[in-house]
């Protein structure tokens, strides 16, 4: 039977079956069941499982943190801050704060995207001198409206902490250290090599599928690694003396609206959360959009306990605010208002309905100035 163009799967004809598997039905550990009542048991469960799931081990927090340098800038205070974690190079990680302020600060961690750059990670989203580098000029110009948004909140009077995450910026995999079979002729690039960096970033896109490939036969996964740094980045953030560790919040754009959705959901810590431009089904995954996505996202069997915006419901009742774009390439708009459909029940069941919300904002994918108002209100009311 012939099927148009937006009714085949990327599976083919076993797209109906795969979807049959868990679509057809409430998930084993959805709020949404009617035999589930209790909003904190279901949490501690569901949370577990997540875990679990993930194949996720606790680790050695990170040790020697330092500061690198700091300087003002455009009114703020910044710093440069590394860490180390129990694998892999020092994270680096950018502060921001106001220069002049009083009282405890608000703390946001600021979450960079994925873009398909992995030579850059947290030089996505800030501007600590004069002048940005061509590619990140570039890519904020499309998809930030021309800011660097963490400046942008930091100037309203928050702390934000941007920390690269595994396998981006700092983090990321180093030529260097593969064998000529894996890398071939590329050679880890400079600032200044522009055309070395778009290679390296192509050749990273393509390296995902090894790197998970490798994550799972380690026992672990790619979002375990993710959460756990973001987590660790938290631990920063909170530490921090003028950071009031009560009111802390983290938002991003893409990838970082997905581990936006991962951190909110499984550490209460975060008061606030805004994910934008990542926020759909495993149906959506399954069927159209797995291929515009990075290994980041997947989880084995946690689609048989709960539907993915009920990864980021595991909050309720904390705030949790979903910016998405209704032509935004990477998901189809049908599961994008599905997902919004799903958090709203959940919150509606929770008894928290006004601390849930999702706007739909015309165009592409992006977080843009209009986009970026409504976030930066929505931490304001719920900091």
């Amino acid at each position: 039977m012939y099927r148009s163009e937006e009714n085949q799967s990327m599976i083919g004809t076993y797209g109906d079956w795969a979807a049959s598997l868990h679509t057809n039905s409430i998930p084993k550990l959805s709020f949404r069941n009617e035999g589930i009542s209790d909003l904190e048991t279901w949490k501690k469960e569901a949370r577990a499982k997540v875990l679990e799931l993930l194949r996720f081990s606790e680790m050695k927090t990170f040790s020697e943190l330092r500061v690198e340098s700091s300087h003002e800038f455009e009114g703020l205070h910044v710093e440069e801050l590394s860490w180390q974690l129990p694998y892999g190079p020092r994270t680096r990680a950018t502060y921001l704060r106001p220069i002049n302020f009083s009282g405890k600060l608000r703390g946001v961690l600021a979450l960079h995207d994925h873009s398909g750059i992995k030579y850059f990670g947290r030089r996505k989203i800030i501007r600590t001198k004069e002048g940005l580098h061509p590619m990140m000029e570039e890519l904020q110009n499309r998809s930030y409206g021309g800011k660097a948004w963490a400046n942008e909140l930091a100037k309203r009077g928050y702390a934000v902490l941007v920390p690269d995450v595994y396998s981006f910026g700092s983090r990321r995999v180093l030529l260097k250290d593969v064998p000529n079979r894996i890398k071939g002729n590329l050679k880890d690039p400079k600032d200044s090599d522009l055309e070395g960096i778009k290679a390296y970033n192509s050749w990273a896109g393509n390296h995902e599928s090894i790197n998970a490939k490798s994550l799972f036969s380690a026992g672990t996964s790619w979002p375990a690694l993710t959460f756990y740094e973001d987590q660790q980045a938290l631990d920063v953030l909170a530490s921090r003396a003028e950071v009031d560790e009560n009111r802390l919040g983290c938002g991003g754009l893409s990838g970082g609206g997905l581990r936006t959705v991962m951190l909110s959901g499984l550490d209460d810590r975060i008061k606030s959360a805004v994910s934008v431009g990542f926020m759909t089904t495993w149906q959506d995954f399954l069927l159209h959009k797995s291929h515009t996505h990075t290994w980041m996202i997947y989880i084995p069997g946690l689609p048989q306990f709960l539907e993915f915006p009920e990864i980021m419901a595991l909050r309720a009742p904390l705030a949790s605010l979903v910016l998405s774009n209704t032509n935004d390439p990477l998901f189809t708009l049908a599961e994008m208002e599905r997902a919004d459909r799903i958090m709203k029940e959940v919150y509606a069941k929770a008894n928290a309905a006004d601390k849930y919300r999702a706007s739909f904002y015309p165009g592409g994918h992006k977080f843009d100035q209009s986009m970026q108002v409504e976030a930066f209100e929505w931490f304001d009311r719920f900091l």
